[in-house]
């Protein structure tokens, strides 16, 4: 049970701090000898970060219902986002049993994130259709493991010059229709998985939900420091450290 805790809390930080949780789950299930299960693990611990979510901005999505501008984006941005994922579902899949290619990944993300430091005064603070455009396209190419969902999107809405807050607050509130549709779209695998361990994918859950909450507050610290780059030098190590001692 020990294993799927530690995987618990490991998605938890790594969710939402832009280090890609999927590139840190398949190097942990890997170095943890846990095989066969990457993506209903992947589905169930989601789950339990997708709640951490909806509590931490539970008054941002209340106030959405007043919004339509953002609602209607956030359509746009879930419609290009769930074109690219439907598109190419077998070949992401296929990319989770690969360490070498889920590194290579990480170390564009690192590379994404180091450049932020070019951003530190963004100044627009309204969102457009270009915005949404460009978050949906870069939001499905979040599903490669190793491209970290956080970081590939809310540096998107930096490079379009958008405030810190505002580019934190829609690229998470952009997340929530995405992730529930890709737990929703993967969730028969979870029975056969959870067979005899629904202890061990239940202690997962927990875990990720705590560190999820834990890890949303660190960010929004970080982001008024706009140091995204220390993210990215981090990535970066983890990949080359993974491409070295992971065979």
């Amino acid at each position: 049970m020990f294993r799927y805790a530690l995987l618990g809390i490991i998605q938890g930080l790594t969710e939402f701090l832009p280090v890609s949780s999927s590139a840190h789950l398949v190097i942990g299930q890997k170095l943890l000898g846990i095989a066969g299960e990457e993506i209903a693990l992947s589905i169930v611990l989601h789950l339990g970060t997708l709640l951490a979510l909806a509590v931490f901005f539970f008054k941002d999505i209340l106030e959405l219902f007043t919004n339509l501008k953002w609602i209607l984006l956030i359509i746009i941005v879930t419609i290009i986002t769930g074109i690219i994922g439907m598109a190419g579902k077998d070949f992401f899949e296929g990319l989770f049993a690969s360490v070498k290619l889920t590194a290579a990944a990480l170390l564009v993300t690192g590379a994404i994130l180091i450049l932020t430091r070019r951003f530190r005064r963004p100044n627009r603070e309204m969102l457009g259709l270009s915005d949404a455009l460009f978050l949906g396209l870069t939001q499905g190419l979040a599903i490669i493991p190793g491209i970290s969902r956080s970081g590939i999107t809310i540096s998107t809405l930096l490079f379009r010059r958008l405030t810190w807050e505002v580019s934190f607050k829609f690229s998470f509130l952009a997340s929530i229709p995405a992730i529930l549709g890709a737990v929703l779209l993967e969730a028969k695998k979870i029975d056969f998985a959870m067979q005899g361990k629904f202890g061990d994918y239940a202690l997962g859950f927990i875990f990720s939900f705590i560190a999820g909450i834990f890890s949303l507050w660190l960010l929004k610290l970080v982001l008024r420091r706009a140091r995204l780059d220390y993210f990215g030098y981090y990535c970066i190590l983890v990949a080359v450290l993974s491409l070295i001692f992971i065979k």
